[in-house]
């Protein structure tokens, strides 16, 4: 099984998001690395932006706890994925470059759609991608050093709460609507 999947890089120019492909094959402990660290970028991102987002003076308090929520638990899921990655013997990035690189490269929005919108694009990249990952590691015949029933407990634990994330983001939308 391939997993192609889709993303914005952090250190795309401020003028738009470049997408990138990765498509790789999950038979190993050096590609589960390589793409749970993509996991962890992201989990980056997701709460560097939130955080940001979250100093803004034009969000209301609803908006502001979601958000403050939203990075907490992108804290959480780095954290478990960082776990994991540790289990394999790989490094990742750490969160305060990525933090630094969010935010020199993208204007958190001042409104209330604008912030909103970026919040569930955020979730829903990050749901999509443990989504796929998901699927890549159940239709793979490799083996890991790692317990495959363990990681996918992790992985679909998180994937569910990232699905809550954009039904709570969605049912805010619709409310300020």
């Amino acid at each position: 099984m391939y997993l192609t999947y889709e993303y914005a890089t952090a250190t795309a120019p401020a003028t738009g998001r470049k997408a990138m492909s990765l498509q790789s094959p999950v038979g190993s402990d050096h590609q589960l690395a390589r793409l749970l660290q993509i996991g962890a970028v992201l989990e980056e991102v997701v709460e560097a932006r939130a955080t940001k987002h979250t100093e803004s003076d034009a969000i209301d308090d609803d908006v502001r706890e979601l958000l403050e929520s939203a990075a907490a638990e992108s804290e959480r899921h780095r954290k478990q994925i960082d776990g994991i990655i540790d289990e394999l013997d790989a490094d990742t990035i750490p969160f305060d470059e990525i933090q630094m690189l969010v935010e020199q490269q993208y204007e958190a929005e001042q409104d209330f759609d604008g912030v909103l919108y970026d919040q569930l694009c955020n979730e829903e990249t990050a749901y999509k991608f443990y989504d796929d990952l998901i699927e890549a590691i159940e239709q793979s015949d490799g083996t890991f050093s790692i317990d495959r029933d363990r990681l996918l407990d992790t992985l679909r634990t998180i994937r569910a709460e990232e699905e809550a994330g954009v039904e709570a983001v969605t049912e805010l939308m619709e409310d300020g609507t």
